[in-house]
């Protein structure tokens, strides 16, 4: 299996990897990135030495290698461009979320994808719904243990959000806001959970902590206030036992993003859910889950806890799942998608996250952001 990547950064190198454990051999064949020649040299000493091919333009790799399936892992401004340059060769592509950053890419992405037939080989970068926890989930909602799912409450308190304000993701232009860099995840496995259409989104969001007066550009070796930042590396590593993601200030008046976001959706049916995210929880403070209420009982779980619980309102039982994914990154849901391309590749299967995934939830995550900028509620659906 010879894949091709465009974009080989840390996300999309660890996914390699992945299939590269389950597939028993190298499938890295090229490679089209800005950095080459530090890739280059990083490859070399992991053992790739001259086993992978370089180019500076996709269409060119496209072209000159003959490939099993390609992998996007740029940086998120790209995703959607990059997308488009691949579907029309009908390969099997491996797409890193959120699918785009902007209506504008979002709605030419999709374009793209239905003109090319809305090909099935296409999977998103959606671990979460992929994972154990979700699967069982969705098993005992379908089943109707706990009647029709009437409302949920969904949290996302993220323990390692400075890597939003110290490295590249500080720069909203790159990341699009953080809905979609992490509700896009949230909103996917609830939407598969569901199985319904969301129709209505309201939100809003806040900028309270990674804000300040620092001038743009400085670097805690050039600021007089490092040795009592609690940000600075120093400080980080005595006290909190954490390391910097970059060299960005979480204080100076070029930082990026929101620091906090929650949103109310409303679907087809008439029932709604209610999602909150924050990015300065710390340590035992993280919770990533959900709470499924219907009329015959609730289902809840915790990505940090691992755990799945059901609580009967009609008799006095709680069922309680463990479930032990502690060295497994996004609850075993990463080797879930690594091996589902894999499939994909190799005609044994379709996408378990396909492209109408990854379109949905990124016009989610952009109607919310458009919606906590105007104060207005926002339509989920496409411009004519």
């Amino acid at each position: 299996m010879r894949l091709g990547v465009i974009g080989y950064g840390a996300r999309i190198s660890h996914m390699i990897k992945k299939m590269e454990a389950l597939a028993g051999e190298n499938v890295l064949a090229a490679i089209v990135d800005v950095r080459n020649e530090e890739i280059k040299k990083r490859l070399e000493s992991e053992g790739y030495g001259g086993k992978v091919k370089f180019y500076t333009d996709v269409e060119d790799m496209l072209s000159d290698c003959q490939l099993d399936g390609v992998c996007i892992g740029t940086r998120c401004s790209l995703h959607a461009r990059m997308a488009m340059k691949v579907i029309p060769h009908h390969i099997p592509l491996f797409l890193e979320k959120p699918v785009a950053t902007t209506m504008e890419d979002l709605v030419a992405l999709k374009r793209v994808y239905e003109e090319n037939g809305s090909p099935k080989n296409i999977v998103v970068s959606f671990p979460l719904r992929v994972t154990p926890m979700v699967k069982l989930a969705k098993e005992i909602i379908d089943s109707g243990k706990i009647g029709t799912v009437e409302h949920v409450q969904a949290v996302n308190n993220v323990p390692y959000g400075l890597v939003y304000y110290q490295g590249w993701y500080r720069d909203e232009k790159e990341t699009g806001g953080l809905f979609l860099q992490k509700a896009t995840h949230d909103f996917d496995y609830i939407n598969y959970i569901l199985g319904i259409k969301p129709v209505r989104v309201c939100a809003v969001t806040s900028k309270q902590i990674f804000k300040g007066n620092k001038p743009a550009g400085i670097t805690c070796d050039k600021c007089e206030d490092a040795h009592t930042c609690p940000e600075s590396p120093r400080n980080l590593e005595l006290f909190a036992n954490e390391k910097r993601h970059g060299e960005g200030c979480c204080f100076a008046i070029d930082t990026g993003n929101e620091d906090s976001g929650s949103a109310i959706i409303e679907y087809e049916t008439g029932m709604h859910v209610v999602y909150s995210q924050n990015f300065y929880s710390r340590k035992q403070a993280a919770a990533r889950g959900a709470r499924f209420i219907g009329y015959k009982g609730t289902l809840e779980f915790d990505w940090y806890k691992d755990e799945l619980k059901v609580y009967m309102h009609f008799d006095s039982r709680v069922e309680s799942y463990k479930f032990t994914a502690e060295n497994a990154e996004h609850g075993g849901g990463d080797m879930a998608l690594a091996l589902n391309f894999i499939d994909v590749v190799n005609k044994k299967a379709e996408s378990v996250s396909p492209l109408d995934a990854g379109l949905l939830s990124a016009l989610m995550c952009i109607k919310a952001r458009e919606s906590a900028r105007t104060k207005t509620f926002q339509d989920i659906s496409w411009p004519e």
